[in-house]
Parts: structure tokens; sequence; C-alpha cells
């Protein structure tokens, strides 16, 4: 059955994440995406008041490592629900240090920060390139940002064989043994001509006549020939390059795998999994010119940096971003033209008489909804035993709802039943596993459960500090994958689209659905 489903949103997906090696190209990405979707890009420092109007589709930035990408509802009024889905574009990987030239027994290496809680034994002896962004020096004494992305494999972490007594299980240490190696010192000399003092003198003589310098220059700090490499990726000479944040990628492809083409085989996985069907939900739901018609919400996502690392930054989502941007839409003036509908008259009770905005903030907040879209655990089939025997997800069987006790996920019941009855309603997959309650049906696609066990640690997700800022209904959701963390993650194919369905749903269907879940 997997064989002939349709594997166009795989394929799609594959083609995001190959473009998408680090969080900057990420969310590079996404723009591409929302600006073909006709959705205009607008700045935190600009009034907004001005420019945003019921029915327009918007999208901002910060640090170009998070965006935030709205779509206001024709019928919004101030206080109105939000309907957010929440992602994260960082995944763990390999940083460059600040002064990352090293040398040792005639290799050249570059010294590199692990960045969050990856499997970095995995890393070892792949073909690694490097991609992020670099500070350039523009025209008119401007300094401009710039993507870089080197294709070609130019670094390579060795693993020790096992004759001289290579550890099983694998043991090293991140500090002295996970220096890649970048070439020769012998052939990076043949190829400039010079010897090694010649080098060092004209490094010497160069610095010394470049005037005042607080730091060393970046080709004091990093080999000279990787300076040349990321001042050809951002276009620009040598020296104009003043600083960069760049990390290290598996140069293999994401592909489609399996004997039936029902995996994707990929790097980054978590979350970009994730991010990419919440950009696609946001649009697919955008799809129809009356898609907005009667609307009375706001249809959003974030998609934060930083997760992996705490989100304890400007740019993650345990800062004021989305706060500040919920804050400045609550406030937005309805159109002219009244709506109709019967979700639209349910906030009648909010918004009646004037448009009193005082406490617009306040009563948003309390109608709005968050969903946390964050990759989930796929049963691995050769360490059965580690998972909970009643909450083993499946690949392909449909998105997964994360519950914990303790709450490490914000997930809770009433935030269930809504997803659940989305759900119902969204658009059937191309392809459902067999004995789903939704095969064979034009609607409905599936959902599953996970706990932990009690005897193993659960990770966590930005849904439960963005749940406890905002004080927003909260429910923690991902599509299952294999080896979270690695540098070579597996996935479903179809779970893409069960994903993106999901969240074109939950936009959808929102506005009508939030009124008749009654608890408070």
């Amino acid at each position: 059955m997997a064989g002939k489903a349709s594997l166009k949103r795989a394929e799609d997906f594959v083609d995001f994440l190959n473009a998408s090696p680090s969080a900057f190209h990420a969310v590079h990405s996404a723009k591409l995406r929302l600006e073909k979707a006709g959705f205009k890009q607008i700045k935190e420092r600009d009034p907004w008041s001005s420019h945003l109007q019921p029915g327009g589709k918007y999208y901002l930035t910060r640090n170009a490592s998070t965006i935030v990408a709205f779509a206001i509802g024709s019928a919004w009024k101030p206080g109105n629900p939000v309907a957010m889905v929440g992602a994260h574009t960082d995944s763990p990987c390999l940083r460059i240090k600040p002064v990352s030239k090293r040398t040792g027994d005639g290799f050249m290496q570059v010294g590199v920060e692990t960045y969050g809680g990856g499997m970095w034994h995995t890393w070892f002896d792949r073909d690694l390139a490097i991609a992020g962004r670099a500070m350039v020096k523009g025209k008119d004494g401007s300094m401009e940002m710039r993507l870089v992305r080197v294709r070609k494999p130019i670094l390579r972490i060795p693993n020790l064989a096992v004759h001289f007594g290579g550890s099983v299980p694998f043991e090293f240490n991140k500090e002295a043994q996970l220096f890649p190696i970048t070439g020769l010192v012998s052939a990076e000399l043949n190829r400039t001509g010079k010897t090694g003092e010649e080098v060092k003198k004209e490094e010497t003589e160069k610095a010394s006549g470049a005037g005042y310098e607080p730091f060393k220059t970046p080709t004091q700090r990093h080999h000279p020939y990787l300076i040349d490499l990321i001042a050809k990726e951002a276009e620009c000479k040598p020296d104009d390059i003043l600083d960069f944040e760049l990390v290290l990628y598996d140069t293999q492809a994401s592909c489609i795998g399996g004997l039936n083409d029902e995996f994707v085989f990929s790097a980054r996985l978590d979350n970009l999994g994730m991010t990419y069907c919440a950009v696609e939900g946001l649009i697919q739901s955008l799809t129809s010119p009356t898609a907005l018609k009667d609307d009375p919400t706001i249809r959003l996502i974030a998609c934060f940096d930083h997760e992996e690392i705490g989100s304890n930054s400007a740019q993650g989502a345990d800062s004021n971003m989305l706060p500040s941007v919920i804050r400045r839409l609550s406030c937005i003036q309805s159109s002219a033209t009244p709506a109709s509908s019967d979700s639209e008259k349910s906030y009648d009770r909010v918004n009646s008489g004037d448009q009193d905005t005082s406490t617009a903030y306040e009563q948003t907040l309390s109608t709005s909804f968050l969903v946390s879209a964050d990759m989930a655990h796929s049963v691995n089939p050769n360490y059965s035993g580690k998972y909970e025997p009643e909450h083993k997800p499946e690949m392909n069987a449909g998105t997964v709802v994360k519950i914990n006790a303790n709450v490490r996920y914000a997930t809770n019941s009433p935030g269930i039943v809504l997803l659940e009855e989305c759900a119902k309603r969204a658009k059937a997959a191309s392809y459902q596993p067999p004995g789903s309650k939704s095969s064979g049906k034009d609607t409905g696609v599936p959902l599953q459960l996970f706990v932990v066990r009690n005897d193993s640690p659960c990770g966590s997700t930005i849904g439960p500090m963005l749940s406890a800022a905002l004080g927003t209904r909260t429910i923690d959701v991902g599509n299952p994958q294999l080896a979270m963390h690695s540098i070579r993650e597996t996935s479903g194919c179809y779970d893409v689209e069960h994903g993106v369905n999901l969240f074109d749903s939950f936009f959808e269907h929102y506005g009508a659905l939030e009124p008749k879940i009654l608890v408070d």
C-alpha cells in the first residue's frame, strides 16, 4: 500500500531539508515558501497598526534564525483567539570556534564547539562541510549578513582504528578528540608555493599593515584557505569577512529510502520535520481565496532558534518574541466589513460595544491555543523494552501526542479533545496505515499517544515554557522518528503529509471549535 501512495509531500520535504543545513538556511527556506504564498515581510522595529489589516498575510524574523508568520482573519476583532503552531529551527551540531586554527602531526585541523545534546559519536567518519552566516563589509561602510554554504566535503573527524584499542562502547574526549581534520599542512604549502616561515611572515606583515585591530584578523584566527572558501560563498573578498557563525553539516543529501520508499533518511529531522509541517500547514490552510473570509482568528506559526540549548536567548522561545507579537496583534482593529459566521458571533461576548483594547492582550491569551510541534520518538524494534508497552508510536501511523504527568510536555485533556476534533476534520492523507479509523475516507488523519516509562528520563519542548509564560492552552505533538540527535535520523514519509494536514485543519477549524470546549 505504501508503495502506491503519493510521495509528493515527502519529496518536497526532502527538498526543504537539503536546502536547510543551518538554522539560518531553514529560516531562509521558510521565507521563500511564505513569500511565494503571498506573505509580506514586516519588521519588529516598524509600527504595525498602519500596515496590518484583517485578511492580510505577514512574516517577520529575528536574528535571521527565528521566524514568525501569521494570517489575519477578515472577521478579526481585538481580543479574539490566535491559533498557533510552534516549532524550532535548530538541531544539535558542531560549530566552528572563534579561534579555530589548529595543526597536529602534519594535519590541518579546525576547532569546534558542541551545540546541544548531540550523539557525537555519529559524527565520526562522515563527510562534513560548513554552513551558516558571515558578516561582511558592505558598501558605504555597512556591515551585512550573508548566507554561507560550502557544499564539498572539507572536514572529517577520523575514528581510532580498532588495532590501536578503539573502545567499545565508543568513548572519546569532546575537547581533545573531536577536532576535524581539513587537510595536510604540506598540501597547503604546496598550494601556496610558500614555506611555513614565509606564510607566517606574510600574515604578520598583513596584520600590522591593516591598522589597529581589537582582535586578531579572521585569517589569523582561522586557516586562510577556509576564509577564502567562506568569502567565495559570501560573494566578497577574503579581507571583507568580519566574523561568522558557521556549523558543520553532513554533505550526504537527505533522501527517501526503505524497500517501499517509506522512510526519510536525513540529518536535522529534529526539528526541521515539524518546522516544515508548520510552514506548509499554514500555507495549505490559505490556498482557498476565501480561506480568511469570516474567520475571527489569527493563524500563526513561530519557529524558534536555540531550543536545543534551553531557548534562553533573544531569538529563543523563552524570549519576549512571541508575547510581544501577540500583544501587538491582539490590538489590531477589526475590518470595516462586518462578518456573519457563527464562529465570529461567538466572540461577541468578548467584543461587544466599542473596541476597547485595554484588556485585548489578556483576552486573546485566554482564548488562544498553542500546538507545540517537536519531533517524537518512534518505537525502535532493537530496543523495544525501552518503551512503555502501551505507548509505542509507529512510523507512518500519524502524528504523536506527547503526554507527561510532570509537565515535561504541556498536554492536557482539553487539548487532546481539541486536536482529536481537528484530526477528524482534516483532509485525509494519501496513505493511511492498515486498520486506521480514517482509512478509506475523504477526511481524517490518525493520531498516536506517547508517554515514557516511569524509569526513563523525559525530554522537553518549548511547550511548557510558553504555556507558563502566556497562560495559553497548549498541547505537545510531533511526528515519530528514530535516532533523535544523531547526525543521520529516520522518519516516515507519510507522516509528513499527516502533520501538514493536521495543522491545516487546526488553523481552519479552531475558530469554530474553541467556544465549544468548555473548562473554565
